[in-house]
């Protein structure tokens, strides 16, 4: 299979605001971090995370808004920057590792904050002093497929930079409205405008699904459907792979022919035209918010040389690689 090749996704839905508001959420902010350089902590695996935070969910998605200053966060090998009025998501709460600028060791996080229950809404004060860096944390439960791990639908962790202006104020002053809400209300429990964080989290995968292959709505209708479920899944988790439809099919348990016929009754593409999409767009989510260079990214979206993914990523975007990143 050629990976020089032009994406050709269809037309893509830029408010998936229907299918989003479907969406069943419950949540909340839970705690500040103010940081000083340098920096670093891990956080508690998901599981973990999930009993304290949302007892009964075996997961809960995680939002960090920076309020100022900078920071990484990493969920693996793939370190994402970000800054002032961007919003950092891990969708599946995966355990994460984040820190500032300056190298520092890295701490559990449950040596930083005290235990539950909590009288007022926790703040974090760690850190050597240095230039500050702040975050307001909130949580979601979501039983929608959208969050099912096994479907890895988004990346384990991305960084959505709401454009400068009303959207990028609004995030702000949203954020900052519910932490000044959140209260004690029992011994034993805070609350908050919960209406808020649900509020965010929907625009904020309303502006990353605007890069999404194919139609959000039938996007997530793929991710319910029996049959392409799981070769969706097979592509969001190794979109470095030299698929073929055949690879494709047998994890579906259906013929080639039955697999490019539902793929282009749901999402209106070919299965190897979905995969190039995703790939592109996974490479617009790294180039965006790691500091991975372009032939890393090139291989970990599946192109065997830097030169026929910037092709490829030409023919999309208008611009290389590289000028995109910087807004060229």
């Amino acid at each position: 299979m050629s990976h020089d090749r032009a994406a050709g996704v269809p037309d893509r839905d830029p408010a998936p605001a229907d299918a989003l508001a479907r969406l069943h959420l419950r949540g909340a902010i839970f705690l500040r971090g103010e940081y000083t350089e340098g920096w670093s902590y891990v956080s508690l695996p998901a599981h973990d995370a999930a009993t304290l935070l949302h007892p009964g969910s075996s997961r809960v998605i995680l939002f960090h808004v920076v309020a100022a200053g900078r920071c990484w966060i990493e969920t693996g090998h793939e370190r994402h920057w970000a800054e002032a009025g961007d919003v950092v998501v891990l969708p599946y709460g995966d355990e994460h590792r984040m820190g500032g600028v300056v190298a520092a060791e890295a701490v559990s996080v449950v040596t930083l904050i005290a235990p539950p229950p909590w009288a007022h809404m926790p703040v974090i004060r760690h850190g050597h002093g240095g230039e500050r860096t702040d975050l307001v944390c909130g949580y979601l439960a979501c039983d929608d497929p959208l969050f099912d791990p096994r479907l890895r639908a988004f990346p384990p962790v991305f960084v959505v930079r709401p454009p400068a202006g009303p959207a990028r104020d609004w995030v702000r002053a949203s954020i900052e409205y519910a932490a000044d809400q959140t209260a004690p209300v029992t011994t034993h429990k805070i609350e908050g405008p919960s209406e808020l964080p649900e509020l965010l989290l929907r625009e904020v995968l309303k502006l990353h699904l605007a890069g999404a292959p194919a139609a959000p709505t039938g996007w997530m209708a793929a991710l319910r459907d029996p049959v392409l479920a799981p070769p969706l899944a097979a592509v969001h988790a190794a979109p470095e792979r030299k698929w073929a439809v055949a690879d494709l099919a047998r994890i579906a348990g259906v013929s080639a022919t039955a697999l490019d016929d539902r793929f282009r009754e749901v999402l209106g593409v070919a299965p190897i035209r979905y995969l190039t999409g995703w790939r592109m767009h996974v490479a617009e989510d790294l180039l965006t918010g790691s500091d991975l260079g372009i032939a890393a990214v090139a291989r970990r979206v599946g192109y065997e040389s830097e030169e026929a993914f910037s092709r490829a990523f030409k023919r999309r975007h208008g611009h290389a690689p590289s000028l995109w990143r910087t807004g060229g």
